[in-house]
């Protein structure tokens, strides 16, 4: 689809991943907890298991397609572009 197909326009740099693991730690971390593994303090309280974000099949996922779900959720993930405005400050987060 389109969005697998985006270009992440923002450098996978020091400051870029510095950004957005602040941005994580705010906004991800309760769910999918502090390395990404599903085990975040909520995990328990939803309804469907938070993704397991370090198995090849995720990690092999395209910028575009990680920034789409971010922005627009899905059952349990709410959508965060209202919570992270800033469109580059989702992509630091894929990065």
């Amino acid at each position: 689809d389109k969005n697998a197909k985006m270009a992440n326009p923002v450098k996978s740099d020091k400051e870029s991943i510095s950004a957005g693991k602040a941005l994580w730690n705010l906004h991800c971390a309760s769910c999918h907890g502090k390395t990404g593994l599903g085990d975040g303090s909520k995990a328990a309280q939803l309804k469907t298991q938070p993704q397991d974000l370090t198995t090849k099949a995720m990690q092999s996922q395209s910028d575009g397609s990680l920034f789409y779900k971010i922005s627009e959720g899905r059952e349990d993930m709410p959508s965060f572009k209202k919570k992270i405005a800033d469109a580059d400050d989702i992509w630091n987060v894929v990065n």
